[in-house]
């Protein structure tokens, strides 16, 4: 029952089936996944009559004398083998570890494959159809030390190290020489059993060790060679294989079955939230919320829930009806008339240029119907300064005392970070500056890229040059809470907005003329207020719940991990996959 429970727990916790997976194959090479059969011939025979076949092989002349290999240490052993099995170097039961010619060979239209770890597919195969093709006498000339046939392994030695493939076709073709090639006798060793022990945890342990830290990780052929490996007696391997393979099979419908369960539940939310989202008053909002809020321990019991709660709440946020109205608010009428009063001063005084007048916002283009006391508005008229930073990038330096150079990898959801950035020299910032300099309480927002539409309000001034990819709106300081302006151009709504004005060249791009036309519903500046206090209020709640929801799961894993260990290495070998199988 334990360990029924711990399966159960762990293909519902993060990468859960992942760790399943590895479970599986941890049991099948330490020897717990089958029973032992005392009738089996043992690996210490096996081992022998594998030296006789390679002895037999060498006189033929079709394989070449290896060198002698290390005797195994006790500190080497990283676990106790069943009785009848052996630790052996793979160099030992195998016929031939090695690696083709160091050569490049020319590409050609149509040839033989000449693939790579890049042709490696996820699903374990390996993409001939795509691969680099080669010439038939480059293909026989590079193949003349190893070519690599049905049952063999290959393992790639650089790069994505231990990503191991099986070959499962007799099409020729070749590896490249950032890769061995393991030739598996089939008498004496089951490829599919060898396949399963390269890439479990016992021997991309010793990969790990085995690495070369250079530019390029690498692991030498001759640390391949004396990897150590488990080997059962030939019978058994059979079994292990049949068994891996039904539990993998489990496995995948485990993941099907989770993947289905996690759509209909990002459905199920979806749903619910949008209906919340899209009510039209207080009263359809009860309603709704009565219907999500009977649902909560369902709808949010895992962090990316948390998330589209959070948009739920920015999207009734800047619909007015997250907080009440105030009968007493000044209306936002009246505070655009006082900021159109601030910036004609300011173009009088000459400290901004005299902006254009830009087109209502007409009734069959508002997204919803906003409160009394609200005005639809574009983001031009509330802004004494709509601009972007400098389009040709400016001289850098490696002083770091000079002045940071903020780009959109540096715009974050609501902070700046400035702790991966170039600099500019202070003579040419202040050059930058004559158009573009950005302080407190200004909106950055990233217009250029896959990150569009990110957004962060200064929260203090500081030094900084922007270049093209970060656009800045100066919010006029008569009538309006940046916080709100950032907040409102976060939710949903505006999120779409912007993406619909985005221009798909090269790079997505989102123009100034487009960033000042943006919609924005616009409450009193007391209500604004009230709003941003209330989201920030919610949004505390939501990140307190989405730590603890993440620390629940990683508890449920580590629980889960517990109760498997132990019962695996208490119970009888059978009960290991019965519990798996009453998981699925």
């Amino acid at each position: 029952m334990k360990l029924r429970v711990g399966f159960e727990l762990l293909a519902t916790a993060p990468d859960g089936i992942a760790r399943l997976r590895e479970l599986i194959l941890s049991l099948a090479v330490q020897g717990k996944l089958v029973p032992q059969d005392p009738r089996d011939e043992t690996a210490d025979q096996l081992r022998e009559r594998i030296r006789v076949e390679k002895e037999h092989l060498i006189a033929a002349g079709t394989l070449k004398r290896q060198k002698s290999l290390p005797e195994i240490t006790d500190e080497e052993l990283p676990y106790v083998l069943p009785k009848g099995w052996e630790w052996v170097r793979w160099n030992e039961i195998a016929k031939q570890i090695g690696d083709i010619d160091h050569k490049m060979p020319q590409e050609v239209p149509e040839g033989i494959p000449y693939v790579s770890p890049r042709d490696f597919q996820p699903d374990g195969t390996i993409d001939f159809d795509n691969a680099k093709k080669i010439s038939p006498i480059d293909f026989n000339d590079l193949s003349s030390k190893i070519r690599p046939e049905r049952g063999d392994l290959i393992y790639p030695r650089y790069g994505t190290i231990g990503a191991v493939r099986l070959v499962q076709t007799d099409r020729p073709f070749l590896a490249s020489y950032s890769c061995a090639i393991v030739k598996v006798l089939h008498a004496f060793v089951v490829p599919e059993y060898q396949y399963y022990v390269s890439i479990s945890q016992t021997i991309r342990d010793q990969a790990r060790l085995a690495t070369n830290k250079t530019t390029q990780p690498n692991v030498g052929l001759k640390s391949i060679q004396e990897y150590i490996l488990p080997l059962p007696p030939f019978a058994e391997q059979a079994r292990i294989v049949a068994k891996v393979d039904e539990l993998m099979r489990l496995c995948d419908e485990l993941e099907t079955r989770g993947r289905l369960e996690r759509d209909r539940h990002v459905q199920l939310t979806a749903t619910l939230f949008d209906a919340l989202a899209a009510s039209e008053s207080s009263h359809a909002l009860a309603e709704n919320w009565a219907r999500v809020a009977s649902h909560f321990d369902l709808l949010l019991d895992r962090p990316d829930a948390v998330d589209a709660l959070e948009q739920t709440i920015l999207q009734l946020a800047v619909r007015g009806l997250l907080v009440p109205q105030g009968l007493n608010d000044e209306p936002a009428n009246a505070m655009l008339q006082k900021i159109r009063r601030e910036k004609d001063r300011l173009i009088a005084k000459g400290e901004i240029r005299r902006d254009k007048q830009l087109p209502p916002i007409e009734i069959d283009q508002q997204r919803y119907t906003v409160p009394s006391g609200w005005e639809w508005v574009r983001l031009g008229t509330l802004c004494s300064v709509v601009t972007d930073g400098e389009h040709l990038t400016p001289e850098r330096t490696d002083d770091q005392s000079q002045v940071p150079l903020v780009t959109a990898k540096n715009v974050r959801d609501g902070f700046i970070d400035y702790s991966v950035t170039d600099f500019v020299p202070r003579k040419i910032a202040e050059k930058c500056w004559s158009r573009c300099r950005p302080q407190a309480q200004d909106i950055l927002m990233v217009s250029v890229g896959a990150t569009t539409g990110r957004v962060s309000v200064l929260l203090e001034d500081r030094e900084m040059v922007l270049v093209r990819s970060v656009t800045l709106f100066r919010p006029a300081t008569a009538g309006l809470a940046p916080r709100y302006l950032e907040l409102h151009l976060k939710s949903p709504d505006s999120q779409n907005d912007i993406w619909s004005s985005v221009k798909q060249n090269a790079q997505p791009c989102l123009y100034l003329a487009k960033s000042a036309c943006l919609p924005i519903a616009l409450p009193p500046l007391a209500e604004q207020q009230r709003i941003v206090a209330r989201v920030d209020e919610l949004r505390r709640l939501c990140a307190d719940l989405r730590k603890r929801l993440t620390a629940r799961q990683t508890c449920q894993a580590r629980f889960a991990e517990t109760l498997v260990d132990q019962a695996a290495s208490t119970m009888p070998v059978g009960e290991h996959t019965d519990g798996l199988a009453a998981a699925a």
